[in-house]
């Protein structure tokens, strides 16, 4: 990956299933650039593999505690996410 590119893993908590959370988060990588994946977890939880540039990845990472309109984010943790390839686009899981 290029040295200005940054790759994390977010898992959003709160009412992000059933509101268009993952919808929403795929517009709005879009939008920066990002690519990755949005996905259901079966505990009601919604996990975001965000690769990018670093300013965009820390911007979907603010944008994550705000989410769709009906959601109700209570939580956002985050870890380096290691990839050995860099995703094509971004997709809902």
């Amino acid at each position: 990956m290029d040295e200005g590119c940054a790759c994390k893993c977010f898992v959003v908590s709160g009412w992000v299933q059933g509101v268009s959370f993952r919808a929403y988060t795929r517009s709005k990588a879009l939008g920066l650039g990002i690519a990755g994946y949005a996905r259901n977890l079966a505990d009601g939880r919604v996990e975001v593999l965000a690769c990018g540039d670093a300013q965009a990845v820390d911007a979907i990472h603010r944008w994550l505690w705000e989410g769709s309109p009906a959601s109700r984010v209570t939580a956002v943790s985050v870890v380096d996410a290691e990839v050995e390839r860099l995703p094509q686009g971004f997709v809902i899981g």
